[in-house]
């Protein structure tokens, strides 16, 4: 059994939160979990909270069932795209530079039964 948690327009790029996220596919929770409490990285406690979202899902999916912790892992987790917030900055001899300020959603699904 499986379940999912999105956080949308996450204000960080998706490349900065795809660097803790490789880290994180295929790894029990509670080790995920303690990797991410610990972690000094402003992408961290995003995706810390998205993720014990997907465990409280996958619990309450599963009510019926006797699931523990230490038999859940992260499945599949991903950083995609959202919206640019477009922004300038002005520049020499009366001109304007562009800045485009990145956000990214952040999907997680966790399983309780590796196969």
């Amino acid at each position: 059994m499986e379940a999912k948690a999105i956080t949308r327009h996450i204000r960080q790029s998706p490349r900065k939160i795809r660097i803790l996220l490789d880290d994180l596919r295929g790894v029990k929770v509670d080790k995920a979990m303690n990797y991410l409490h610990f972690s000094k990285a402003k992408a961290a406690y995003q995706i810390e909270k998205t993720l014990s979202s997907a465990v409280a899902n996958l619990m309450n999916k599963s009510e019926s069932e006797n699931l523990s912790v230490d038999s859940i892992y992260v499945k599949e987790c991903y950083a995609d795209g959202a919206p640019h917030l477009k922004r300038f900055r002005a520049a020499s001899m009366g001109r304007i530079s562009k800045i485009n300020k990145k956000s990214s959603h952040l999907t997680i699904i966790v399983s309780s039964d590796k196969n």
